[in-house]
């Protein structure tokens, strides 16, 4: 008994280090554009970019294969840091703001295909094959995939009204930062 709990101990040891070094000989570099683009991207994977997720949007961004206004989810703000960081330029004019939405399945409508459970990104829909499913409203972020694949067009976009619960402060704009660190006498300003 000792001699098999040996051996594969030490077959264990023999394998990890062989892949710990295979894993150091065969590392393949990132881009590190990549990563910030990345952050910059919601990362919702909602897919409505035409890529399956935020890390490949990003990538295509970075080899410039992909416009910045390519995230819907993300609106003018990501496309403005986009362009701000690739160093382009954009025309935002044509750009709508796109308001807040989730998904809600009609009861009488749905046949229980389960079409829209195999859309969802974030798996906000609960249901089973050949009984009604209904829709998690905290977990969608409103991509309408779902909607769009519905036989019965069972699956309605309901915008998100401005409450005192959803809504919420813009983000402020850049300030400079030197300032806020002076002292109040300093900057000019006294205290009253």
């Amino acid at each position: 008994m000792l001699l098999a709990v040996g051996s594969l101990t030490a077959l264990g040891l023999g394998l990890g280090g062989l892949l710990g070094i295979a894993g150091r000989l065969l590392a393949v570099e990132e881009n590190p554009l990549e990563a910030e683009l990345q952050a910059l991207l919601p990362g919702s994977q909602c897919g409505q970019c035409g890529f399956v997720g935020c890390a490949q949007a990003a990538a295509a961004l970075a080899r410039g294969e992909a416009a910045v206004t390519l995230c819907p989810p993300g609106g003018k703000a990501v496309a403005e840091q986009l362009a701000k960081r690739l160093g382009v330029r954009v025309d935002l004019s044509a750009h709508t703001k796109r308001v807040p939405a989730y998904a809600q399945i009609v009861e009488e409508l749905c046949i229980g295909c389960t079409r829209c459970l195999k859309e969802c990104s974030v798996d906000g829909i609960v249901g089973a094959n050949k009984l009604m499913h209904t829709v998690v409203s905290e977990v969608c972020h409103g991509c309408g995939k779902c909607a769009a694949v519905c036989p019965t067009n069972g699956i309605r976009m309901i915008e998100i009204p401005d409450t005192l619960a959803t809504w919420h402060w813009p983000k402020p704009a850049a300030t400079d930062l030197s300032l806020s660190r002076r002292s109040p006498v300093e900057t000019g300003m006294t205290p009253a």
